[in-house]
């Protein structure tokens, strides 16, 4: 290509658009790759990102990828997102020179309408026609000549899951850009122009529908088997949670374990090694050791979406939605809540009906995040046996399943009694069902790194932080001279749990957990390297995490435990889920009600497991 052909070496603003499922994040991947920020729009909870490449010929690319929308006309803060950065309204976020339109070859009825809504705006748009590879196992042909010539605007073809799957785009980008495309008539029946599209450029007429994806849909759809193979795959997906993680936590564990080893070994005793031990170390390393499951966990999620068997499932819950007085639109929310409840709220802005958004709201809390992934596997390692159930199933999986389990039943019931007597106006659940592919181990690898960087950041900053924090409250003042008890008791964290003892002494806790639940309200998972520094464990010779474990199993009953389980079921420990929570309402009273039934649940919770428990021991 001659510099002739090539624009002004400025950087190039575009944006990327398109209808969920449309094949957009898997492109946005592939061109930005790791070069990547996350944030919110100022104002909205609305996830922006933006990436940067550069194209063959030195073009530099800002590239924003906006929401994915159906349609410009809004109906959702993610619409108008999208709506307002296209149309140059919004407030932050400059118009962007280029739209680059994803467009999905294998659901072109659906996606054209979008695209020629975008070819109104009077911007360059170029076409990236997505999933050809999948359009051509149908026998789907396309004139793309053709239809570039109707739209005019560049149509290109692309497969994002390859890595030279981009290249003509990119070739495509180091040329002029191209002018706006045409207007529509007034008038123009949308619906009518995209038969006529495809009628005279596609051969979509004569097709059947996929052979495959029927089979499939036969039986994942079926109502009785669709709902049985969801409930395998999930019961399979916690079991794996402890099966495959186990080597690689025993490894990183032993890591730990020599680094502590190596940085202390130098270190006279003193303030400064049981700050490193206590604080640093032993904080740090009893939560980092559960990085492999929350990983693991976080696979099976991307893997399934990516697969298009998400929005299956979301279809199959619809009943189980419907009998807790919402739609299925609440679904996918809670779903997005089992990873973290903080997008599974922002998640519910996209649910139209007042009191189904706020319902949804208030249960997302009850789904069992990362967060608490690890005090689960903390306490069930530390209690529940490891040994086998009908010789194939894992009895410390069962319970974790179990867990899970309840707080879904618990979220159903919850919503049902909110539900009661108030009927919804929601419309039924409408879903695009996405055609099945093998999931893309780039993106995969991407999704992962990403949470890895995000949860070892929070390691970095909120956990080591409070722990020093917490450290230094278990530290100071100094016991007196003639003191006889331990000297964590004269501290200011042995006075505090000493103070909280008599509201949790009833559910089986004692004061080393009662301070934990303290700086556990920051972060859940803060709550386990608590206990390790609550307990002063150093690392000089083990790992704290591989301490703590049989420590607690030696100094607690099990009563004590499945109680401290029940508690993280249901207890709101996280100060920045209610602070999301009032952003998205507006309302403190609503915070302050969402506090006031999870904690009572909790509290209510632990009660019973705690005594029942004891009914059961013995003690």
């Amino acid at each position: 290509m001659s510099d002739a052909h090539l624009p002004q070496r400025s950087t190039l603003r575009a944006a990327l658009v398109g209808n969920p499922n449309s094949g957009k994040t898997s492109l946005f991947n592939q061109l930005t790759g790791s070069h990547q920020k996350v944030a919110n729009y100022a104002g909205v909870t609305v996830e922006r990102k933006e990436g940067r490449f550069t194209t063959p010929q030195g073009r530099e690319v800002r590239l924003l990828d906006l929401p994915g929308a159906y349609s410009l006309s809004s109906t959702s803060p993610d619409e108008d997102v999208t709506r307002d950065v296209c149309l140059g309204r919004h407030a932050t976020e400059q118009r962007p020179e280029l739209i680059i339109c994803v467009v999905s070859a294998s659901n072109l009825r659906l996606h054209l309408r979008f695209l020629l809504e975008i070819k109104q705006l009077g911007l360059p748009v170029i076409v990236a026609l997505s999933m050809m590879d999948e359009a051509k196992k149908r026998g789907l042909q396309i004139d793309i000549t053709g239809l570039q010539a109707e739209l005019g605007m560049p149509v290109v073809p692309v497969i994002s899951l390859r890595k030279d799957g981009v290249a003509r785009l990119l070739q495509v980008l180091d040329m002029e850009v191209p002018t706006p495309p045409p207007p529509l008539e007034d008038g123009t029946d949308l619906h009518a122009k995209v038969r006529t599209l495809l009628k005279t450029y596609t051969n979509e007429e004569t097709l059947g529908t996929d052979v495959l994806v029927d089979r499939l849909d036969r039986w994942l759809l079926h109502p009785v088997w669709g709902p049985a193979i969801l409930l395998v795959v999930l019961f399979v997906m916690f079991q794996t949670v402890f099966a495959w993680a186990q080597p690689l936590m025993d490894g990183l564990d032993s890591g730990i374990g020599l680094l502590g080893q190596i940085i202390l070994k130098p270190l006279p005793d003193g303030i400064l090694r049981s700050l490193l031990a206590d604080g640093v170390i032993a904080g740090a390393g009893t939560v980092v050791v559960f990085l492999p499951q929350i990983l693991l966990l976080f696979l099976w999620i991307l893997a399934l979406e990516e697969s298009g068997y998400l929005p299956r499932a979301a279809f199959l819950l619809d009943r189980v939605m419907a009998t807790a007085g919402l739609s299925g639109r609440s679904f996918i929310p809670l779903l997005s809540s089992f990873a973290c409840a903080i997008p599974g709220i922002m998640a519910a802005r996209t649910i139209q009906n007042p009191r189904d958004r706020l319902v949804t709201i208030l249960i997302a809390p009850l789904m069992t995040c990362s967060a608490r992934l690890p005090v689960y596997t903390l306490l069930i390692a530390a209690f529940v046996p490891h040994r086998t159930v009908l010789g194939v199933l894992g009895l410390q999986g069962l319970v974790l399943f179990a867990l899970y389990a309840v707080a879904i039943i618990s979220g159903v019931a919850a919503a049902r009694i909110m539900t009661r007597g108030v009927k919804s106006e929601e419309h039924p659940l409408l879903l695009e069902l996405p055609p099945y592919r093998l999931p893309n181990p780039r993106s995969l690898a991407l999704g992962l790194w990403q949470r890895a960087t995000m949860f070892l950041s929070r390691v970095g900053t909120i956990i080591v932080t409070l722990n020093v924090l917490l450290w230094a409250l278990s530290s100071f003042p100094l016991p007196p001279a003639n003191a006889t008890g331990a000297a964590i008791d004269y501290s200011l964290a042995g006075r505090i749990g000493h103070l909280m003892l008599p509201i949790f002494a009833p559910i089986g806790f004692n004061w080393q957990i009662c301070v934990s639940l303290i700086p556990g309200l920051a972060a859940r998972e803060v709550a386990v390297s608590a206990l390790a520094t609550v307990y002063a464990l150093g690392a000089s010779e083990d790992s704290a995490a591989e301490k703590l474990m049989p420590l607690l199993s030696a100094h607690w009953s099990m009563a004590t435990a499945f109680s401290l389980l029940a508690w993280y079921v249901y207890a709101p420990q996280c100060i920045s889920t209610l602070a999301v929570m009032r952003r998205e309402t507006r309302s403190m009273k609503v915070v302050l009600g969402a506090a006031a039934y999870l904690f009572g649940l909790a509290y209510a919770a632990s009660l019973l497991t705690y005594h029942i428990t004891r009914a059961f021991t013995g003690g």
